[in-house]
């Protein structure tokens, strides 16, 4: 009794201590507004009844000017609170009315004009269970479009009332190899969502509050998990889309085979197979892998008029006469350097030795070889600048002591790449080392400004 008794304090306790969301890190105060659209060139087919039109709930958050007075935005208002755990796993859990975000509710927004971000969640997910991301991308002058899929989250709010899930949106062992034609036909549907909400979003550019605030003519698309799938398919068809991005998610529509003509990025944690740099152990690693392989093998032959000497990491550098893909080597603003061909020659070469070195009977083993190929690399010319270092490591080429590329930290000496990371924002050609935490995993960057 005295045990349970103590638990169950704890448990109150817990329950009680407010939370507070991390602060955006831009230069805006953050605005959010909620609203419904419907969009009816569409019918629902992921409705419980045939002839409904597609409905979302699409959550605003943007660059604002709150006056004195304004009210913070509560983080799960009214019916979203079913989002909370239930029974005994919420027990413990703060309620969302101590969850504290940093958004005004309907504030005005800021003098500017912001592009529109496209925000799709993970599979069962919805948009409010993003905010500190969707308010960080705010605070730095964007229009971020939460989209809550209707049907495939396991709750959204439309017209004040909750919706559940239905069994054709939100498909049972999604990730397992034979469940990929139902899982493309899925992403089908969240692309169409995600096209939409951005049109839409784009149009608010004309009437209303935002009149003269939304840059109509770019657009990006990020998302997480299936959400990423959806982000990247939904920009290979919009000729307004400027990037995408993929937060851990495996590919899956056209897009995989088509390849992406524009800038994208895929985050993978460590040992993830979305980026194509995982061993895969199981059919679903594998599915997912060569999903990964061939979306980069086919985005980097858009990218770079060719197919890649290495289809299953990062677009290398482009060849003469073409500007790289990532950032120049020594050239100025987007001019390929004068090593910028001799980059990529020298890394593949140095790729082809690792493996005729490793294939040769009575050689010492492949580490020993790459260890000794490392060592060549680290006396090369700076001129092979970012291609050396972003093809060494994922070679498994030791590099400044790090024999992975994401196990502590990468360390980058050349041009930082174009799709570089927050921070990184004074001068893009700096040759000082970079470092990128640990914790964002693997990546492949594909694209230039």
């Amino acid at each position: 009794m005295v045990a349970f008794g103590g638990y169950v304090g704890y448990v109150a306790t817990r329950a009680a201590q407010p939370v507070t969301l991390p602060a955006p890190t831009g230069p805006y105060s953050v605005g959010r507004t909620i609203l419904d659209w419907t969009d009816d060139t569409r019918t629902d087919p992921l409705a419980p009844r045939p002839g409904m039109p597609r409905q979302l709930s699409v959550w605003l958050w943007y660059p604002a000017s709150p006056g004195p007075g304004a009210q913070p935005a509560p983080y799960a208002p009214d019916a979203w609170a079913g989002l909370h755990l239930g029974g005994l796993a919420g027990l413990g859990e703060t309620g969302f009315d101590d969850v504290h975000d940093h958004a005004f509710a309907d504030a005005p927004v800021a003098d500017g004009r912001f592009p529109v971000i496209d925000a799709e969640p993970g599979l069962g997910s919805a948009a409010p269970q993003y905010t500190t991301i969707a308010e960080n991308l705010a605070s730095h002058g964007y229009l971020v479009a939460g989209v809550t899929p209707t049907y495939s989250a396991n709750l959204t709010v439309l017209n004040g009332h909750a919706v559940s899930a239905t069994a054709a949106g939100d498909p049972q062992d999604s990730d397992a190899p034979a469940a990929r034609p139902t899982d493309d036909r899925l992403v089908d549907v969240w692309a169409a969502d995600a096209r939409f909400v951005a049109a839409q979003a784009t149009a608010l550019d004309t009437t209303g509050p935002f009149a003269g605030h939304v840059n109509a003519a770019t657009t990006l698309y990020i998302g997480h998990s299936f959400g990423g799938a959806a982000a990247l398919e939904a920009c290979r068809t919009d000729q307004h889309c400027a990037g995408a991005a993929n937060l851990d998610g495996g590919e899956y529509g056209t897009v995989v085979h088509s390849g992406l003509a524009k800038p994208m990025m895929l985050i993978g944690s460590e040992g993830s197979c979305v980026t194509g740099a995982c061993q895969p152990a199981t059919p679903d690693e594998q599915s997912e892998r060569s999903a990964a392989s061939a979306l980069l093998t086919a985005s980097c032959s858009h990218q770079l008029g060719h197919q890649p000497s290495s289809a299953i990491r990062a677009c290398p550098p482009a060849r003469r006469g073409r500007r790289p893909a990532a950032g120049p080597a020594h050239g100025g603003h987007g001019e390929p350097g004068p090593g910028a061909a001799a980059g990529v020659d020298e890394v593949v070469a140095v790729e082809r030795r690792v493996r005729a070195h490793d294939q040769q009977p009575g050689r010492p083993g492949p580490a020993r070889g790459r260890q000794r190929v490392g060592q060549q690399l680290r006396r090369a010319p700076h001129r092979v600048g970012s291609a050396l270092t972003q093809q060494a490591p994922r070679m498994g080429i030791r590099l400044r002591g790090r024999d992975e590329c994401c196990r502590a930290a990468v360390r980058r000496r050349g041009p930082i790449p174009s799709g570089r990371l927050q921070g990184a924002r004074d001068n893009p050609h700096d040759q000082r080392t970079r470092e990128v935490p640990a914790e964002m995993g693997r990546m492949a960057l594909i694209g230039s400004d």
